[in-house]
């Protein structure tokens, strides 16, 4: 049987996907639990999560519990995949890259030998090749770079969830990192939590991690902290 690639412009294309396919990337999840982090019945979330099962986005199993109690069907994504698109009145292109081993070696880019101006139908379409050419330089570049950030981030959250394990902490940091900062506010809407218990939470990560909230207000990552010494910093907290 051929695997056919999915239709990713029309899984992307529906907020409610998106939203649960941010989720999931934070960590499996089972059925009751995805549909209390989006604002939908649990019928539009069964009938979303079986179109991107269909088109091979996600996977579906069975767990057992730890404890007693009936197995649940959990769901994970079951592609590792960048894609590109380019939309304008005069192009539109778009390409999927499987992510796999990460490259980390320099790319030599040579934007600098491209024409600035150039004139004449033949002239155009030489430099459009040759455009091409470091196009796909950068390509190379960008999906070696997208495989280690995926692998470091699939790191974080095997090491986060071993070291301090809360699950909700975890899905802040995720957001936090993929997005480089984030409202209180979003964060709430994200999570379907009260802001206050979303402030409460990042107090309790700046112990573990240097994430700081800025006017009681904006989250990120405190890069000056980690440029020093973070272990005599821990107990510092995370307003200003």
């Amino acid at each position: 049987m051929v695997n056919m690639e999915p239709d990713i412009f029309y899984i992307l294309g529906n907020k409610v996907r998106r939203d649960l396919l941010s989720h999931l990337t934070c960590t499996e999840c089972y059925f009751s639990l995805l549909s209390s982090r989006v604002t939908v019945s649990s019928t539009a979330v069964a009938k979303h999560l079986k179109i991107m099962e269909r088109e091979g986005i996600l996977q579906s199993y069975e767990k057992e519990e730890r404890f007693i109690g009936p197995t649940k069907k959990y769901y994970r994504i079951s592609i590792a995949k960048s894609y590109v698109v380019t939309l304008t009145p005069d192009m539109f292109w778009f390409r999927g890259f499987e992510l796999k081993e990460p490259k980390l070696e320099d790319f030599k880019i040579e934007l600098s030998k491209l024409n600035k101006e150039p004139t004449g139908l033949i002239n155009l379409i030489s430099e459009f090749l040759k455009a091409n050419r470091e196009l796909e330089k950068i390509l190379e570049a960008f999906v070696s770079l997208e495989a280690y950030r995926n692998e470091l981030v699939k790191r974080i959250k095997e090491e986060y969830l071993r070291e301090i394990g809360d699950m909700t902490q975890l899905a802040i940091l995720h957001y936090v990192l993929l997005n480089g900062e984030a409202t209180v506010e979003e964060l709430s809407d994200r999570l379907n939590m009260k802001e206050r218990e979303v402030r409460e939470k990042i107090m309790e990560m700046a112990r573990f991690v240097p994430i700081k909230l800025i006017n009681n207000e904006k989250v990120l990552i405190d890069e000056d902290v980690m440029k020093g010494d973070w272990n005599a910093q821990e107990d510092k907290g995370s307003g200003e």
